[in-house]
């Protein structure tokens, strides 16, 4: 069986990512304690994380270190750097790095950001699934989820919860025909 690639992010009810300057204050809204809108649940499943660049610089300076250190990762960049334990700084066509990875054993891998790299790998058919916690905000302006001019692909759903901080999670298989 081929492995899955999900992408898990958070937008904008209209579709942003981040307020203009990669601002992602508006998530912080969200903060609930005991609350993890499903992520322990989902990340249990993965084994591998790809991660663009500047999504990547975000996260290492909120949390002072690599994200997800147990998972193998690879970081898309521009720039080669050195391996921080098993996370990797990819500068290699991501679509032929994801087609390597779908056709060896293991678990779930995990785009986890940014907007730049989920539209490559929509563009190339590679998303399996795509899951969206739709903040209860409209931001106006930033970086869209999808950009302009994107193909058309069928969505189905296959579950959405909402919570009490108004967020609402929806999961989608991307369907390969229209």
């Amino acid at each position: 069986m081929t492995r899955k690639l999900i992408l898990y992010i958070a937008a904008s009810l209209d579709g942003y990512i981040a307020k203009p300057g990669d601002d992602l204050s508006f998530l912080d809204a969200m903060d609930k304690e005991g609350v993890d809108y499903g992520y322990t649940d989902f990340i249990s499943q993965v084994d591998t994380v790809i991660i663009g660049r500047k999504t990547f610089d975000w996260v290492f300076k909120v949390i002072n270190n690599v994200p997800h250190p147990e998972k193998e990762t690879f970081i898309i960049t521009r720039t080669a750097r050195e391996p921080i334990g098993k996370t990797q700084f990819y500068t290699g066509d991501v679509a032929e790095l994801v087609r390597e990875l779908k056709a060896q054993p293991g678990g779930v891998i995990y785009c986890d950001g940014g907007a730049q790299l989920a539209n490559t790998l929509y563009r190339e058919g590679l998303l399996d699934e795509i899951i969206v916690s739709v903040i209860p905000v409209l931001l106006g302006g930033g970086i869209r989820l999808f950009e302009e001019g994107i193909p058309e692909r069928k969505l189905e759903l296959l579950g959405s919860k909402s919570y009490e901080t108004g967020l609402v999670q929806v999961h989608y298989r991307v369907k390969s025909d229209l």
